[in-house]
């Protein structure tokens, strides 16, 4: 067994851990940008009476003109599969299970 008294063991490991802290390369200057720094607080909107919202959508066309919308922001590729392609399900990214087998009918 090794006996050495704990008085020799503490005085190396303040020695070790002097001279690795002086063998350090001096820290470089980070710059520092709060993840805050854009915050704009909360505005509390004073909301319009549901007639007057409900004929502000009428007078746009209803909800037909709020889909059609939408639908000519997506790009076209998106939006139908090519012809001619199986359908296939869409799998979620970074999922790679793959589909079980099917089964034949008797």
């Amino acid at each position: 067994m090794f006996h050495s008294l704990p008085a020799a063991w503490l005085a190396a490991l303040s020695a070790f851990a002097a001279l690795s802290a002086a063998a350090q390369p001096a820290p470089t200057v980070l710059d520092y940008k709060s993840a805050l720094e854009g915050y704009r607080p909360f505005a509390d909107v004073k909301p319009i009476p549901w007639k007057e919202a409900n004929e502000t959508v009428y007078r746009r066309g209803g909800w037909q003109a709020y889909a059609k919308e939408a639908a000519e922001s997506t790009p076209p590729a998106a939006a139908e599969p090519p012809k001619g392609a199986a359908a296939e399900p869409h799998a979620q990214p970074g999922h790679a299970m793959p589909m079980p087998a099917a089964k034949e009918k008797p």
